[in-house]
């Protein structure tokens, strides 16, 4: 059964301005298929500390953002680097954020990995979400090891290899 995807909200788990999760991201949106916008998020710095006596409405202007975005998107894309063998701390506050609020529940998710050498940050990540509540989407999921490659959005765009993943996870995010 095929699912109506036309909004995909990309969340980069990295901080760093030079991210390749975050380029990987830009490269997503930049060869969507027609009629699919993929909008990425840029305020996961900007969200305070995740605090259950703060988790109340309307809760902070960040965290309602945050929040707005992701029930208004049909489908949510995560590309996250790997720390110290786990998630990425600004990442996991973000989830917690929306644990008890449940804008993840249900909506379709693919994942992103930009490293090949990075197996438990994705392992973490989809055991959070799937404790969440969340379709994690077979087939929307994917490594795409750009270590070492150099390679900037408008590279990774243009690379044959990546592009044919990266439509491969639109394809499954939308159903098809």
């Amino acid at each position: 059964m095929s699912r109506t995807v036309r909004r995909i909200l990309a969340i980069s788990g990295s901080l760093r301005d030079a991210s390749s999760n975050t380029r990987l991201l830009r490269a997503a949106a930049a060869v969507a298929p027609e009629g699919v916008e993929v909008r990425l998020y840029e305020g996961l710095a900007g969200l305070p500390h995740f605090n259950p006596d703060e988790d109340v409405e309307p809760g902070s202007v960040a965290v309602a953002e945050f929040r707005a975005l992701l029930r208004y998107a049909d489908a949510v894309l995560i590309c996250s680097p790997e720390y110290a063998h786990g998630v990425p701390g600004s990442l996991k506050n973000a989830l917690d954020w929306v644990v008890g609020s449940g804008e993840l529940y249900g909506k379709p998710i693919g994942l992103l990995n930009a490293s090949g050498r990075a197996v438990h940050a994705q392992a973490s990540l989809a055991e959070t979400l799937k404790t969440m509540g969340v379709v994690l989407v077979p087939g929307a999921s994917a490594t795409i090891p750009l270590d070492g490659r150099g390679l900037d959005e408008a590279g990774m765009a243009a690379d044959p290899e990546v592009v044919a993943v990266l439509h491969v996870v639109f394809a499954a995010l939308a159903g098809g």
